[in-house]
């Protein structure tokens, strides 16, 4: 009975798997020996089972488990391989996406560490161009200017929650920004208008309430501490009007880089506080 053919170590070393393998492909029913010898247990193949081999190889890349290896092998319809086929290729776009998101986000966490690494000193105010970006966002719910950082976390704890409610992945890496609307902030009333994250239209989750935040030139001014926004924020207004800029849109905040891993103490930020102005002719 066992001869022409093919012990299970032989089997085995022909195909560069394992014995174990071949056992777990005996129980599984994805290939059975030709052979079990009743005395000893020990299983002989027939070398024609090699084509079943690599098809059980080939299915494997193609990123199918056994137990639908098995299934496909059972029932000999290729149109149950081409189903399979078709779930694992949509799974695996959805990982393709997902790893395209933590990639950026990677790369988001990256440039925010250099960019606080070659900030400019606190209190520096510059003239920037800053290109064009997408907000998306929720209204504030308190008055964190009045309140304390416990209301801003508050406040940035509802909108984390409507970020993931969209679909929205990686939430923690994107920076965060809030708003006073021109008007208030001209008028020097401290009311939080929104707080949003900036984002762009490659990101996963609903689109379609984002906000354009339009390109141009804005006057900026850098603090690393959150108390100070208020103070600064009235510094770069005094700034605007001294040298007879024109605010032409809301106040932003916008954290670039947050460190409170570091410490116990409330959010160590680096800010840049912006408006965007135009010029006189």
């Amino acid at each position: 009975m066992k001869e022409n053919l093919i012990s299970i170590g032989k089997m085995a070393a022909m195909n560069r798997i394992s014995i174990p393998t071949l056992c777990l492909y005996d129980e599984k029913g994805l290939l059975k020996p030709r052979y079990v010898d009743p005395e000893t247990g020990y299983r002989y193949y027939d070398i024609n089972q090699n084509a079943r081999l690599d098809m059980i190889a080939y299915m494997k890349e193609l990123g199918m488990s056994l137990s639908q290896i098995a299934q496909v092998l059972q029932r000999e319809d290729i149109s149950l391989i081409e189903e399979l086929l078709s779930q694992k290729n949509e799974q695996i776009h959805l990982q393709m996406r997902q790893l395209k998101a933590q990639h950026d986000a990677v790369e988001r966490a990256i440039m925010s560490i250099e960019r606080y690494r070659k900030s400019p000193a606190t209190g520096t105010i510059s003239l920037e161009y800053i290109d064009r970006r997408f907000a998306w966002g929720i209204p504030c719910s308190d008055n964190f200017y009045q309140d304390d950082v416990h209301s801003f976390e508050q406040s940035l704890r509802e909108l984390r929650l409507k970020l993931e409610e969209k679909g929205f992945q990686q939430i923690h890496s994107y920076n965060i920004g809030t708003s006073i609307l021109q008007k208030d902030f001209l008028e020097d009333r401290f009311l939080p208008d929104r707080i949003f994250i900036f984002t762009n239209t490659r990101d996963q989750g609903d689109l379609s309430a984002l906000q354009e935040v339009e390109s141009g030139m804005y006057a900026c001014i850098y603090l690393d501490n959150y108390d100070d926004e208020v103070r600064c924020a009235r510094q770069l207004r005094s700034y605007c009007e001294n040298m007879s800029y024109q605010i032409a849109g809301d106040y932003i905040c916008e954290v670039m880089t947050g460190f409170n891993v570091f410490d116990n103490d409330p959010r160590s930020m680096f800010l840049r506080l912006q408006v965007p102005v135009t010029f006189q002719k």
